[in-house]
């Protein structure tokens, strides 16, 4: 069983929700940089919610089906076609040996994911299926998906019983104006002065031309640090705001490095980060301080949300227990 790419698209990657406890040996996790939507795709095709998926941007692949399968596609708003015939997204569709699934390119956002029930079946390394391009390992052979990959998929255990679930809204990416991304203190937060603290907290950011799923450069007002005292470096995580020598702002993504020194000023709040993952180059958003318990109790809900979406596929589909 598996799927052929004919065309590779953009930055076409086999990704899951990231290679973690590596990090003190400097393997950064280089999960998706959406994970929720990598996520509920796979939940909507009773996966794993850890399944291989495939992450692309556009102008995004063109993928040959050589079995049946049963697949979904998600992410950001995109216009996908099997056989020419447009498809509703975030919805389980039947693809027959032969068919060709395109994706015209979004009116926003910057990421798509397509799953496959049972998931994409590539190898296993360091406890993790995604790939990091940086050490070219994991993934597919570690790298970029290009044309005449075979990509194999894992067979699925279960029979569907019908394709009727269909994604709410709410956790979909919510990518209308006005864009506001939630965000905690960071340990280096009581460095600014009070007039940039303001201005961190009101002016508008985008993001930057040269950002990437390492970090995002964001463009927006120059931001000041009362102490210029050099910094240790300490570990990194997915989401920290980054002060930067010239006075500009970054945030480390899905494939942010192990360790860094600059001040962090701000952690964006986890349910937050694939909302700013979808974010594209030249998008405005503000951020929002809000305290480390909202944060939690934010993340908890959403999580709740997850459980109730896994309990109504499984309803759906005949699963009572």
């Amino acid at each position: 069983m598996s799927i052929l790419i004919r065309k590779p698209g953009i930055r076409t990657v086999a990704r899951d929700l990231g290679r973690f406890g590596h990090m003190a040996a400097g393997i950064n996790p280089t999960g998706a940089m959406d994970t929720l939507s990598a996520r509920v795709l796979n939940i909507l095709l009773d996966n794993s919610e850890n399944a291989a998926v495939l992450e692309f941007s556009f102008p995004a692949p063109e993928i040959a089906f050589e079995t049946d399968a049963i697949f979904c596609i998600g992410g950001c708003g995109h216009e996908a076609r099997l056989n020419g015939s447009s498809l509703l997204a975030w919805q389980p569709q039947k693809a027959a040996a032969g068919d060709i699934l395109s994706m015209k390119g979004p009116a926003e956002g910057n990421f798509a994911y397509l799953a496959v029930a049972g998931g994409f079946d590539v190898p296993d390394v360091l406890g993790s299926r995604t790939t990091n391009l940086a050490a070219g390992f994991g993934g597919y052979e570690g790298r970029l998906l290009a044309a005449g990959d075979r990509i194999a998929v894992s067979a699925h255990e279960r029979s569907f019983i019908g394709l009727q679930p269909q994604l709410g809204y709410s956790l979909r990416p919510q990518l209308a104006d006005p864009v506001r991304i939630r965000i905690t203190p960071g340990p280096e937060y009581h460095r600014l002065t009070a007039l940039s603290e303001q201005t961190f907290l009101t002016d508008n950011f985008s993001v930057g031309t040269n950002s990437d799923p390492m970090g995002f450069r964001l463009t927006g007002p120059q931001i000041f640090s009362l102490d210029e005292t050099e910094l240790l470096s300490s570990a990194a995580a997915f989401g920290t705001v980054q002060l930067l020598p010239d006075g500009g702002l970054a945030v480390l993504m899905s494939d942010h490095q192990t360790t860094g020194g600059y001040p962090r000023i701000a952690v964006v709040a986890a349910v937050d980060i694939p909302l700013l993952a979808q974010l594209r180059p030249g998008r405005s958003f503000t951020f929002e301080l809000i305290e480390i318990e909202v944060a939690v109790q934010l993340l908890v809900e959403q999580e709740r949300e997850l459980l109730f979406l896994k309990t109504g596929v499984r309803l759906a589909r005949g699963q009572i227990y």
